[in-house]
């Protein structure tokens, strides 16, 4: 009896099925149309230092361009400090000008303080002979204090005449105290480069 034929190599030892064949590989993936991200904080951008251009123009609070001190120099003295009267600005043109207003402010109420209420002019008086001729600004704070230590001397002065009476030594008090006060007042913004604008004074000294 004869055997049915077999299929092309089913009798082959050495034979072997197909193997099935692999699955294709994925397409690659289209490249991306958006710009690079920008660099990390600190880290040079991709046209490294200076950026394109260059820096921006300084700003207002930047040193100017011939850097410090100014060209030419800062002022002989320093610059003036604020106030009404003296160099340009206000203030006083120089030490000795200041020191002799103070001498006309500080001296009265000293003077009043010393005296009992009536030698508050003295201070004042000294500072306007020995540098009011020089020195329009110590003129005018000389003035200023002269004027309401005058008046107020004058007051002291009569009530120390009226000292026998009960009510003279309420002016002395109140020259005194009034006198010393104001006085200090006027020398504390003098010494800040302005004038001080006495209260009750009245101009007997032009």
């Amino acid at each position: 009896m004869t055997e049915p034929p077999r299929p092309p190599g089913a009798g082959d030892p050495g034979a072997y099925p197909p193997e099935p064949t692999s699955p294709p590989a994925p397409p690659a993936p289209a490249p991306s149309a958006e710009p690079p991200t920008a660099p990390l904080s600190g880290a040079p951008g991709p046209g490294g230092y200076p950026p394109a251009g260059g820096y921006p123009p300084p700003t207002g609070d930047q040193p100017p361009s011939g850097g410090y001190p100014p060209p030419g120099g800062y002022p002989a003295g320093g610059y003036p400090t604020g106030g009404a009267y003296g160099g340009p600005g206000g203030g006083f043109a120089n030490n000795e000008d200041k020191t002799w207003a103070l001498v006309a402010h500080f001296g009265g109420a000293a003077g009043m303080i010393i005296s009992g209420g009536v030698l508050g002019w003295i201070g004042p008086l000294v500072a306007l002979l020995a540098r009011g001729n020089q020195s329009p600004t110590v003129r005018a704070h000389a003035v200023a204090a002269l004027n309401f230590q005058l008046l107020w001397s004058i007051i002291g002065l009569v009530g120390w005449i009226l000292a026998c009476i009960v009510i003279g030594f309420i002016p002395v008090a109140a020259a005194i105290i009034l006198g010393a006060v104001f006085g200090i007042i006027a020398g504390i913004k003098a010494n800040e480069g302005s004038l001080y604008r006495y209260p009750l004074s009245v101009n007997m000294i032009k």
